[in-house]
C-alpha cells in the first residue's frame, strides 16, 4: 500500500489542482516501434479520441503556468528553468525550485532592462535626427519613450523586490538622455555659431577694406551689425543655445565695435561715451536673454523629471498591487485545494490525514493573514524604491550638467585668453589706418587647452566650441 499510495499523495500535494487523462494505447504493439513514422490517421480512434480532449483543455481551460508569486511562465523562461535544472542534476546537486526561479528572475530581469533601453533608445531617434531642436520638443520626445520604455521593462521584469533593476534602467536612460542633451546642445552650437559666421562675412570684408575706418563709420558699421542681428534672430529652428552663442558672438564682437567706434572722428568724445553706454546695455540685455534661455531650459527639465517621476511611481504601484493580487490569488486557490482534500478525506475515514490537512490549512491561512500585515511593509518599501529612482535619474542627469560646467570653464578661459590678447596686441586702441581695422585677429591663433574632469563625470575629453567669430579668430577653436 505505501508503494502504491506514495507516488498518489506526492502527486496531490505539489499539485493542488489536478485534472488525469487516461491515455489508451496508440496503435498495435507490433507497430509501436514505428510510431514516430506513422501518421496520425493510423492512431487507433479511441487515442486521438482522448488526445484531442486534452488538447482542448490546455487551450481552453488550463490555467498558464506560474512560479511562486503568481508570474506566469513563458516558454523562454521554462527554457532557463530547465537549463538550471539540468545543471544543477549534472552536477551531481540536488536541485532547488526557488533557487532556479531567482537565477531566472536575474537573467530575465537584465533582459528587461536591456529591452527596455533599446524602446527608449529606437523612440529617441526620430528626434535625433532632427537635432537641432528647441527643448520642449526633446522634451516630450523624451517623456512618451522614458514611459514605453518603463512600460516594456515592467511587462517582463518580476521579482525586482528592492528595484535594484528598475534603477538600473532609470540611470541608464538618464544617461542617454544627457547624452542625446549634450548633442543637442552642440548641433544647436555649431548652426548658430556657422550662421553668424556667415552672415558676419560681409561686415569683416568691409573692415579689412577700411569701409568703417572713416568718419560716420561707426554709424555705418552699427547699422549693418544691426540687421546681422535682426537676419540672425529670424532664422528658425536655432536650438537651445541660440540667444547664448549670440551673446558670445556679441561680447567678441563689442571689442571691435568699440575700436571702430573710437577712430570715428566725426563723433565727439561725449558722443563716444554715450555710444559706449548704449552698448554695454545692449550686451546686458543680451546676457539676461541668455541667462533666461539657460533658466527655460533648467525648468524644463525638472518639470520633466517630475512628470517622469509621478509617471514612473504610478506604474510602479500598479505593477506591486498586480504581483501582489497574483500572490494573493495563488494562496487563495492553494487553500481551496486544500478545503477540498479536507472533505475528500473526511469522507473515506482517513483521521491522521485529515489531522496533518488541517494543520496545513491552518499554515495557509496565517500565510493570508500576514500577507495582509504585508501590505504595510511593501508600501514602505515601495516608497523606498521610488526615491532610489529618483535619486537614480538625478545622478544620469549629473553627466549632463557636468558636461555644461566644462564647457562654461572652458569658454571662459578661452574668453580670457582673447581679452588678453587683444590687449597685448593694442586690438582696443584707437585705429589710425586701414591696416589697423583687421585688429590683427585673423593672424593669430589660441593654443589648445586641456581640460580635465569635472564633478563626477568620467568623460575628460569636451567637444570643439566655435564661437561664431569669422576668420580665425583667437579663442575660436578649443
Amino acid at each position: 500500500n505505501l508503494m502504491y499510495n506514495l507516488p498518489r499523495e506526492c502527486i496531490r500535494n505539489y499539485f493542488p489542482s489536478r485534472k488525469c487523462f487516461v491515455f489508451p494505447t496508440p496503435t498495435t504493439p507490433a507497430n509501436m516501434p514505428h510510431l514516430d513514422s506513422m501518421d496520425e490517421a493510423d492512431l487507433c480512434g479511441s487515442f486521438r479520441k482522448v488526445a484531442d480532449t486534452f488538447c482542448r483543455f490546455i487551450f481552453q481551460e488550463s490555467r498558464t503556468k506560474t512560479v511562486k508569486g503568481g508570474h506566469k511562465v513563458t516558454g523562454r523562461m521554462l527554457g532557463h528553468l530547465v537549463n538550471t535544472y539540468v545543471e544543477t542534476i549534472a552536477k551531481g546537486s540536488v536541485p532547488c525550485l526557488e533557487n532556479a526561479v531567482l537565477a531566472m528572475a536575474q537573467i530575465e530581469n537584465q533582459a528587461a532592462v536591456d529591452e527596455g533601453l533599446a524602446v527608449y533608445q529606437r523612440g529617441m531617434e526620430e528626434v535625433k535626427a532632427l537635432f537641432p531642436v528647441a527643448m520642449g520638443q526633446i522634451s516630450a520626445h523624451h517623456l512618451r519613450s522614458d514611459h514605453q520604455a518603463t512600460q516594456a521593462f515592467m511587462k517582463r521584469s518580476f521579482k525586482d523586490e528592492n528595484g535594484d533593476f528598475l534603477k538600473a534602467l532609470a540611470v541608464a536612460i538618464a544617461k542617454h538622455y544627457a547624452d542625446l542633451l549634450n548633442q543637442n546642445e552642440d548641433a544647436s552650437e555649431k548652426k548658430c555659431a556657422s550662421l553668424l559666421e556667415k552672415l558676419s562675412a560681409p561686415m569683416a570684408q568691409k573692415i579689412k577694406e577700411g569701409i568703417y575706418a572713416t568718419p560716420g563709420g561707426y554709424e555705418l558699421y552699427c547699422n549693418h551689425h544691426d540687421n546681422m542681428v535682426a537676419q540672425y534672430r529670424a532664422e528658425p529652428d536655432k536650438g537651445v543655445r541660440a540667444e547664448e552663442i549670440l551673446e558670445q558672438f556679441l561680447k567678441e564682437k563689442s571689442l571691435e565695435k568699440n575700436s571702430i567706434l573710437q577712430a570715428d572722428k566725426k563723433l565727439t568724445e561725449n558722443e563716444k561715451k554715450i555710444h559706449e553706454e548704449q552698448e554695454q546695455r545692449a550686451l546686458a540685455e543680451q546676457a539676461v536673454k541668455m541667462e533666461a534661455e539657460k533658466q527655460h531650459q533648467l525648468e524644463k527639465l525638472i518639470q520633466e523629471r517630475e512628470r517622469s517621476h509621478q509617471e514612473g511611481i504610478c506604474q510602479l504601484e500598479a505593477k506591486m498591487v498586480q504581483e501582489a493580487k497574483e500572490k494573493q490569488q495563488e494562496l487563495e486557490r492553494a487553500l481551496d485545494s486544500k478545503l477540498h482534500e479536507q472533505e475528500k478525506l473526511m469522507a473515506k475515514g482517513f483521521t491522521e490525514k485529515e489531522a496533518a490537512m488541517k494543520e496545513e490549512i491552518q499554515s495557509l491561512r496565517e500565510k493570508e493573514e500576514a500577507k495582509r500585515e504585508e501590505k504595510e511593509e511593501q508600501s514602505r518599501n515601495f516608497r523606498a524604491i521610488a526615491q532610489g529612482v529618483m535619486e537614480s535619474v538625478s545622478n544620469g542627469l549629473g553627466h549632463y550638467f557636468n558636461y555644461k560646467k566644462a564647457r562654461e570653464q572652458r569658454k571662459a578661459i578661452v574668453f580670457k585668453e582673447q581679452v588678453r590678447f587683444n590687449l597685448k596686441s593694442g586690438a582696443v586702441d584707437n585705429i589710425p589706418d586701414k591696416e589697423r581695422m583687421t585688429l590683427e585677429q585673423d593672424k593669430m591663433a589660441t593654443p589648445k587647452l586641456k581640460t580635465g574632469a569635472v564633478g563626477n563625470s568620467k568623460d575628460t575629453t569636451l567637444p570643439k566650441v566655435n564661437t561664431g567669430t569669422t576668420g580665425k579668430s583667437p579663442g575660436s577653436e578649443v
